[in-house]
This record gives C-alpha cells, sequence and structure tokens, in this order.
C-alpha cells in the first residue's frame, strides 16, 4: 500500500459537481484504489449529484448514490498534484506548481441515462490514461 504522503492527488472540478467531475473521481478511486488521492468539487455546486449519472454509474459497477457535491475551494487545489477542469471556465483558481488538464466533455445536466453512458465511457478512457501516467503501479507497472 502506498503511503498517504507519496501519493499523487486529483482534483475535478465541473460547474456543479453534479456529473462529470463525480464520475471521474469515482472512477479514478475505483480503479486506483489506495494509491491515488480523487477529490471532485464544483465552482456552482448542485444540490444533489444528477440521478441519471448515478444510474450510469451503477451500470459501471461504481455506486456514487451517497456522494454529494462539493464548492471548490483554494485549499483543494493546494492540495492536489493535478487538476482537471471540466467546462467550468475562468472560475477554477490556477495556482504555479500544478499540472492543469482541460477534458472537454458534454454536460451531462438535463440528459437521461443514454446521453451520459457515452459521457461516462470517454471519462473512463480518460482515467485509465491518466492512471497509468501518474501511478502506474495500480496497474502492475514499475
Amino acid at each position: 500500500m502506498t503511503p498517504p504522503a507519496e501519493r499523487p492527488s486529483v482534483l475535478f472540478v465541473c460547474v456543479h459537481n453534479a456529473g462529470r467531475s463525480q464520475m471521474a473521481a469515482a472512477f479514478l478511486t475505483h480503479l486506483a484504489g489506495d494509491h491515488v488521492q480523487a477529490r471532485s468539487a464544483g465552482s456552482a455546486p448542485a444540490d444533489t449529484v444528477n440521478p441519471a449519472v448515478v444510474e450510469a454509474m451503477n451500470e459501471a459497477g461504481i455506486d456514487i448514490s451517497a456522494e454529494i457535491p462539493k464548492v471548490l475551494t483554494v485549499e483543494a487545489v493546494q492540495a492536489s498534484d493535478v487538476v482537471i477542469t471540466m467546462g467550468c471556465g475562468d472560475t477554477c483558481p490556477v495556482l504555479p506548481g500544478k499540472r492543469y488538464l482541460d477534458w472537454q466533455l458534454p454536460d451531462p445536466a438535463g440528459q437521461g441515462v443514454e446521453a451520459v453512458r457515452p459521457i461516462r465511457d470517454e471519462i473512463e478512457k480518460r482515467i485509465r490514461v491518466l492512471l497509468s501516467e501518474i501511478a502506474p503501479e495500480a496497474y502492475g507497472m514499475p
């Protein structure tokens, strides 16, 4: 098991923290286990996670029904090694020394599960690539 101080930390940010960022954090936690710390937040968090997102993730074997959207803070950015934005625009704080990625993905807000599935699948692909870069030991690589 990787000690907490040595684990890379990834923060996923979208506007409402009710869809894309929740799926990304859940996939990273599911795939990386204790090798990576995953966080998610939103610049204007919703009250609840999108029900279609919860359903789509359940189909993938990941239960996010207990997750609650969280507000983006400078402290969360400071505590993260990688910050991945998903449509939060200029509201995301940019701090020196952090690695930033911007994933252009459709917003699942107001969409049914049929529209969420391809977004979910694309996020999973991107998480697998990210994981191979930041924590190859999670995949049994040296």
